[in-house]
């Protein structure tokens, strides 16, 4: 009969029509890693059938007429069928679970006379695990079963007639696996199959971005249930969140979930898409806790990409205690309108407060007391032994007592306004100064005009002053000197003698 030959033109039919109009060309899913695919390839497969006379290779065409091969068995006639076809040695990397993806064509037994007592729908899949190849030889005893594959749908010989092809599709998962690779086997019991594609993979999560972390291709776990957790790794120039490294969890089926923690850009850098970008010219980043880069401040400028900070402009400073985000400042001009009082080896200095605070709340004021010879004009610090009330520096009302001064002495008192960047300097000092002689009581020395309103207050003749400290180069001295709204160079000096008849220019008698 025809179903006892290696080739009967029913089941050769069923081939021609089924490959040509089953859609082979599906795009495989990103989750899935191929291990075999024997529609991808052309020549023999070359598996090992045992028997011989069973499962037979044959050539095929798919829809684009590309050649595929296939397998197919129909020995329906004899009971006690065993049949079996088993792939080539399949190495399986670092999966521990595999997928098996059949693709197979059986003929409803109904549909053949005289075989209702030898004839089966279904075949039997099994694997054996292995380290390596073993040869040619199928041992049956060594193989595991995986399941049992029954057809949803068979076909008969008018569907035949009829160009229906009812092509089944079944997956079944292995694992988990522990060796480095393992074989297939299908047992057929008296079927009429056409295999027509075996296709085995396993599942991976693909490598990704997440909140700026790079997580790796990950393999999904042995069981079916489980996540397995993964580190990911800051993309250039981002760093990881203060206590909140960033983790996903690769799923069974190659998703990533759960995502926990993520990466900053560095300072210098912000958010572009996946990437930390560097801040532009005249930008810049002082924290990673910032988001995106900001201008710089006034008087400060970054000449080059990727600056965590503005650097000040000639002349212009930030304290320590400055936050990157403020402007750059300067020290303050000299107090104004110095005035004093003496009485006895007491003076009394009151001023205002300087045209310029440099851009600053911070302005305190600071008092240098020196003492003068007669003869040469010589002067030094007057020393721990004067009297500051409230306080010598850190001064933050307009006025000074100094106490403790020595009689028929004469004086200099420089007062100084100073902020918060005014030692950071490297320029020059600028204070409003006088200077005085003490006397007897009632009969004091001053260098200076009598202020309004009579008594014993007098005005600075001369309160502008500049002392050049560190300064080189003659732009910086140019500079100096042309900072008008800020120095008075020349001074004239009046003196005057209260409560006195006559004019002196030297000491008390």
């Amino acid at each position: 009969m025809v179903f006892q030959t290696r080739n009967p033109s029913w089941i050769i039919l069923c081939y021609i029509w089924l490959l040509r109009f089953a859609h082979t060309g599906e795009a495989q899913a990103v989750k899935e890693v191929l291990l075999l695919d024997s529609k991808a390839q052309q020549t023999e497969l070359e598996w090992i059938s045992s028997p011989p006379n069973g499962w037979e290779e044959i050539s095929g065409l798919d829809e684009n007429y590309t050649p595929i091969r296939t397998y197919q068995v129909c020995q329906v006639m004899e009971p006690n069928q065993n049949n079996w076809l088993r792939t080539n040695w399949i190495s399986k990397g670092n999966a521990q679970r595999i997928f098996v993806e059949l693709k197979f064509t059986l003929r409803d037994c109904n549909s053949l006379p005289g075989v209702l007592g030898t004839c089966k729908e279904t075949f039997n899949l099994y694997y054996y695990e292995t380290d390596y190849d073993t040869g040619r030889n199928i041992r049956e005893n060594l193989y595991v079963k995986i399941d049992t594959i029954a057809a949803d749908e068979s076909f008969t010989q008018g569907d035949l007639g009829e160009r229906k092809m009812k092509l089944n599709t079944e997956v079944r998962e292995i694992g988990p696996l522990s060796k480095k690779g393992f074989y297939l086997a299908f047992q057929d019991v008296g079927a009429c199959i056409a295999l027509v594609s075996v296709k085995v993979y396993y599942k991976k999560c693909w490598s990704i971005i997440e909140n700026l972390a790079i997580f790796p291709d990950t393999v999904t776990g042995s069981e079916f249930s489980s996540l397995v957790e993964v580190r990911g790794t800051c993309v250039s120039s981002a760093e990881e969140e203060a206590e909140n490294s960033p983790r996903m969890h690769c799923s069974a089926e190659g998703e990533w979930l759960v995502p926990i923690g993520k990466c900053i850009c560095k300072a210098g850098y912000q958010q572009k898409g996946d990437t930390c970008e560097p801040c532009g010219r005249g930008f810049y980043k002082s924290s990673s806790q910032d988001l995106q880069c900001s201008r710089c401040p006034t008087h400060s400028f970054s000449d080059k990409e990727g600056s965590s900070r503005c650097e000040c402009e000639d002349g212009y400073y930030r304290a320590p205690s400055d936050p990157p985000y403020v402007a750059c400042t300067r020290p303050p001009s000299a107090p104004q309108n110095l005035i004093f009082n003496i009485n006895q080896t007491t003076v009394s200095l009151e001023w205002s407060p300087p045209a310029d605070n440099g851009g600053r709340n911070d302005v305190t004021y600071r008092i240098l007391c020196k003492r003068c010879s007669w003869e040469q004009g010589e002067c030094v610090p007057c020393g721990s032994n004067i009297g500051y009330m409230p306080q010598q520096t850190g001064l933050e009302d307009n006025y000074v007592t100094v106490m403790d001064l020595l009689a028929h002495a004469n004086y200099t008192f420089e007062v100084e306004a100073v902020n918060g960047v005014s030692d950071l300097s490297r320029s020059q000092r600028l204070f409003a100064a006088v200077s005085i002689t003490t006397g007897q009581a009632g009969r004091p020395w001053a260098n200076g005009s009598k202020g309004e309103g009579g008594g014993s207050w007098w005005r600075a003749a001369c309160t502008p002053h500049m002392e050049v400290a560190s300064v080189s180069g003659a732009k910086q001295r140019l500079r100096a000197i042309s900072a008008e709204e800020r120095l008075h160079q020349s001074c004239l000096l009046a003196q005057k003698v209260h409560d006195r008849g006559d004019s002196h220019r030297g000491g008390p008698d």
